[in-house]
């Protein structure tokens, strides 16, 4: 008797160990082809940086309506704080290609901040038209490599708030590529901007460029959802032609991207200046050209 029922709980634990394995192996497979067949998709570097650009553009016939809240706070002395409010409007109309048109309204809070006039206003600043193309594809060359433009006219100044005619073109050429297939990617923007302002109170006309390189990496840490970081440096000069130097600074911070539906996204990234000097001075920062702290809220959806 002993020996039937050992032979039976022999026979039980086998069928049950067998049957263990098989459920544990459904479910891995069940669980890892979803992550699997997302991860062969690769990336989607359009909307994935807070502060810079990527090399893809989107497919042909895609439309999107995004928002993009900027805040830029802390100078040299006082209170500064400027939040700027973009709605856009992104279509595809052909391969390769995209367009973006854009409007910005602008909250500015500045109270004793040097040669800044004390101001507590909501405006509507202005509009913006970018226009992007790609040059190189990643998937069929070496690297992506992107040329944008993006042209504004506004009403007020974003920077002190106050009221004139400013217009300006910012040249981006992005570059991007995978580290480590479907899990690590790089990106690299050169950056030149040309700024043309008129003020009305005091009719004073300023011309402004700025230069810039930065660099950024973004690992998946789940399907959905990317981290990483970006490092921006900046070079001002007076004149729209590189003229007269006024100053420079560093920016560094993290960016996280979460893929919210297969329609919608949302992109969060905060930069703070690492170091920096404006001209003729010894200082570590440069609070006079530029922010001590930088931060970006992108929500993007399909329609």
């Amino acid at each position: 008797m002993a020996w039937a029922i050992e032979a039976v709980v022999v026979f039980v634990m086998r069928i049950g160990a067998h049957t263990i394995r098989t459920a544990i192996a459904c479910t891995l497979t069940l669980t890892l082809l979803p992550m699997c067949a997302r991860a062969e998709e690769g990336f989607d570097t359009e909307h994935i940086f807070g502060f810079m650009i990527g090399s893809d553009v989107g497919n042909p016939g895609e439309r999107e309506f995004q928002t993009q809240t900027t805040g830029r706070f802390g100078k040299g002395g006082g209170t500064y704080r400027a939040l700027g409010q973009e709605v856009e409007i992104e279509i595809v109309p052909l391969p390769n290609f995209r367009v973006e048109v854009g409007g910005t309204a602008t909250l500015h809070d500045i109270t004793g901040v040097p040669d800044i006039d004390d101001r507590r206003q909501f405006n509507f600043q202005g509009l913006s038209l970018d226009l992007r193309y790609r040059l190189l594809d990643r998937e069929k060359a070496p690297f992506g490599m992107t040329i944008a433009a993006e042209t504004h006219g506004d009403r007020i100044d974003e920077v002190s708030g106050a009221k004139g005619r400013m217009y300006g073109t910012d040249f981006t050429l992005a570059f991007d590529r995978e580290l480590i297939p479907n899990f690590v990617i790089g990106a690299l923007n050169l950056i030149y901007q040309p700024e043309w302002a008129r003020f009305e109170v005091s009719g004073l006309s300023e011309k402004s460029s700025t230069i810039g390189a930065a660099v950024a990496g973004m690992v998946r840490v789940r399907p959905n959802f990317l981290l990483g970081g970006e490092m921006r440096y900046f070079r001002q000069y007076e004149g729209i032609g590189l003229g007269e130097f006024s100053g420079q600074a560093l920016f560094v911070g993290p960016t996280a991207y979460f893929q919210l539906s297969e329609q919608s996204r949302l992109t969060l990234s905060w930069s703070m200046q690492a170091w920096g000097r404006p001209a003729g001075s010894g200082a570590n920062l440069d609070l006079v050209n530029f922010e001590r702290h930088q931060a970006r809220v992108v929500f993007g959806i399909n329609f």
